[in-house]
């Protein structure tokens, strides 16, 4: 028997260029099969961030290079002060905002547009979609997820935005597949979806992940970004709220370092993108 005890990879952040904001931690108005949020039986908890707390974060980090806050969660447009502090960190950077389409009609989809061009930064939509079938979709997401995602990728281009598609592959089909199809859909819809407006993951399942023994090989997102939660900093989305990723009370002082040693980690490794940050390269000429 070996005496060598396993001592798990530690990522060091290299550059702060991702500010990922929790609005929310359980509230949704979906309830995603592969989901990796632990949801309580109640839909309508309301455990929202405080204002002042990104306020604060963002006072804390305004020397740093950060190049996208991310607006996210489990829904982040439940968030009642959502248009506000969508402003807010405009002022500061470039904001992504993470959703599943619910909320963007016509209506919506005007005054995001009429946001964006109050600042000289740009807001950028990530839109969770599954599957170009919609009954694979459906039953992963909810009834109705399908036609919502297209409605908002209509209302959505329809003023100027070219909204990124996020496919977690959880039937693990072949990529080049889901592709070519979800190309074939959008562009019934006028809109063409490029490569770079499409991120498929590998599906996480925590029963068959496994720790990360290896050497870190890839950019997983701590290596260039924290999330910022109602209890704290913490080293990735993944791992928001969670003791094994916590990084400090806030931007005054946190760890530039994390272990990478859940499930979720390998779940990241072996993405080739990272699962949230945006890789601007793709998007230059």
């Amino acid at each position: 028997m070996s005496n060598i005890l396993f001592q798990a990879p530690v990522c060091e952040m290299k550059s702060f260029d991702n500010l990922f904001i929790e609005m929310t931690a359980k509230n949704c108005n979906q309830r995603c099969k592969h989901c990796y949020i632990d949801f309580p039986l109640n839909k309508n908890v309301k455990d929202f961030i405080s204002v002042d707390s990104i306020k604060n974060a963002l006072t804390q980090t305004k020397d740093e290079n950060i190049k996208c806050i991310y607006l996210m969660g489990a829904e982040p447009m439940t968030h009642p002060d959502f248009n506000v502090i969508l402003r807010l960190c405009l002022k500061y950077s470039n904001v992504c905002i993470f959703t599943n389409g619910s909320f963007i009609n016509e209506k919506k989809a005007r005054f995001l547009k009429k946001v964006q061009d109050e600042n000289s930064n740009e807001i950028i939509f990530k839109l969770s979609m599954d599957h170009y079938n919609e009954f694979k979709n459906d039953e992963i997401r909810s009834r109705g997820a399908y036609r919502t995602v297209i409605n908002a990728v209509k209302n959505l281009v329809k003023y100027g935005f070219s909204p990124i598609i996020c496919v977690t592959n959880y039937y693990n089909e072949p990529c080049e597949k889901l592709l070519n199809e979800f190309k074939n859909i959008f562009q019934k819809q006028g809109y063409n979806l490029n490569d770079s407006n499409i991120v498929i993951n590998e599906f996480y399942n925590s029963e068959k992940s496994d720790v990360v023994r290896d050497s870190i090989d890839n950019k997983p997102d701590c290596m260039y970004g924290r999330t910022l939660t109602s209890l704290g900093v913490y080293c990735c989305p993944f791992l928001a709220n969670d003791h094994r990723g916590r990084c400090g009370s806030d931007f005054s002082d946190f760890s530039h370092h994390n272990s990478i040693e859940t499930s979720y980690c390998a779940t990241c490794m072996k993405n080739k993108e990272n699962m949230f940050g945006i890789n601007f390269k793709l998007f230059e000429c």
